[in-house]
């Protein structure tokens, strides 16, 4: 009888623990991992909602660039991270959803090792092309793509990324066959793009934006399900073909042993930030929108990706280099 009262007694003392725990969260500096070198678009955005948490929190977030591997490094960094809520991770589709296939072994499984907290922001690629390609929309390229079968060149910032990704599920669904081109970077890409070398690419639209106004470039459409406010105009490639979605996206993860009630208010917090104003500006600058969910939203996205990316990866057979 003995026992069992002190059982009881721990098993109650301990769910007060984590409760409380969830309630006091932070008491000490959050450390957010960023899995790329520093001075990329993840730093801001990270710095962005830093700040406003800070304010909520009283405790300081702190980043941590730890680049290399396509962001496998920085991933498995927090999937092996103790599951306290003090270490999370920046993650978009690279080290989440296109990595488990693009790898052979990955020392970490996104699903198995990391909790999903909440959805950042969403963004969409442009797919352009020369001037002189007698080309203005998504059917009118496919077309000439069939006329011209393995003459057409695309660019990509490198194997296995998302515009290369992008490029080949668009080829796959045409039935048609084109050349890919890999750069290191989009700005080497788009100096060829613009030159003539190769004829089209998709690329982030904050960095095509400035090659569209000057003319250097030609937008024939949008790499996400819906249009862009930045350029109503350009249709999206979903409008030809359906179920087309290729947004470019960040998440918020913590490790999987994190209790529920911590990723809970982790979530919380997050979409306080998110909802904020002067954060959607900000997004908007880069081209994105905030778009907070709940973990199991964004568990189930990544889910769904995998499956796609995987399908495209082994169809397309793609191997990280």
């Amino acid at each position: 009888m003995y026992l069992i009262k002190a059982w009881c007694v721990a098993f109650g003392m301990a769910g007060v623990a984590v409760y409380t725990h969830a309630q006091t969260f932070p008491i000490k500096p959050v450390r957010v991992v960023v899995p790329y070198a520093a001075g990329g678009p993840y730093d801001e955005i990270v710095r962005v909602l830093g700040q406003r948490l800070t304010e909520i929190w009283g405790q300081a977030v702190v980043v941590e660039n730890r680049g290399g591997a396509g962001g496998n490094i920085g991933a498995e960094v927090v999937a092996k991270a103790a599951g306290d809520g003090y270490t999370l991770l920046i993650g978009n589709a690279g080290p989440i959803t296109v990595n488990p296939t693009l790898f052979k072994k990955l020392p970490y499984d996104p699903q198995r090792d990391l909790a999903a907290i909440t959805m950042v922001n969403a963004g969409r690629m442009v797919l352009s092309v020369h001037p002189s390609l007698p080309a203005r929309s998504v059917k009118e390229l496919m077309a000439l793509a069939r006329t011209r079968p393995g003459q057409l060149n695309y660019a990509s910032s490198g194997v296995g990324n998302l515009q290369h990704l992008g490029m080949e599920l668009l080829r796959l669904q045409a039935g048609v066959t084109m050349n890919h081109v890999p750069y290191k970077g989009a700005a080497p890409a788009f100096v060829d793009l613009i030159s003539g070398q190769v004829d089209l690419m998709f690329a982030n639209i904050v960095g095509t934006m400035p090659h569209l106004r000057t003319g250097r470039v030609r937008a024939v459409a949008v790499s996400s399900a819906s249009r862009s406010p930045l350029l109503p105009e350009v249709p999206a490639v979903a409008e030809t073909f359906r179920g087309f979605d290729i947004p470019t996206w960040s998440g918020m993860f913590a490790p999987a042993a994190t209790p529920r009630d911590v990723i809970a208010k982790l979530n919380a917090d997050f979409g306080k930030v998110l909802a904020r104003t002067d954060v959607k500006e900000r997004f908007a600058q880069q081209g994105a929108e905030a778009t907070p969910s709940t973990p199991e939203a964004l568990a189930d996205h990544v889910r769904k990706e995998t499956v796609m990316y995987a399908t495209v990866i082994r169809a397309a057979k793609i191997v990280a280099e």
